[in-house]
């Protein structure tokens, strides 16, 4: 399995407009094949810096999740929605244990 963690940032005033493009990217990934989790935080300090975690079964998967028409929406919102500073990194990880 692979985790993707890591955080977005935008302009807290576009948080609003941002909020459903990125419900739509939420959406659609968490419909996508291999896609075991998926989600958007706002940081609780930080308005405008997003947390990112994914969960995909293999990278076979990550990589059709980074070919789909969502992601391609998505990203060709950012200049818009002025979301800038992506700083994902891919965790190869086991099975999870309630800890």
């Amino acid at each position: 399995m692979l985790l993707i963690v890591g955080t977005i940032r935008l302009s807290p005033e576009n948080l609003e407009a941002a909020r459903p493009v990125m419900k739509r990217m939420v959406e659609a990934s968490r419909n996508e094949e291999g896609c075991i989790e998926y989600s958007y935080a706002q940081d609780v300090l930080d308005s405008g810096l997003i947390h990112v975690k994914e969960i995909w079964r293999d990278q076979a998967m990550l990589d059709r999740h980074f070919a789909s028409a969502h992601i391609g929406e998505w990203r060709a919102a950012w200049p818009r929605l002025g979301i800038r500073d992506r700083r994902l990194r891919s965790h190869e990880v086991g099975e999870g244990r309630e800890v």
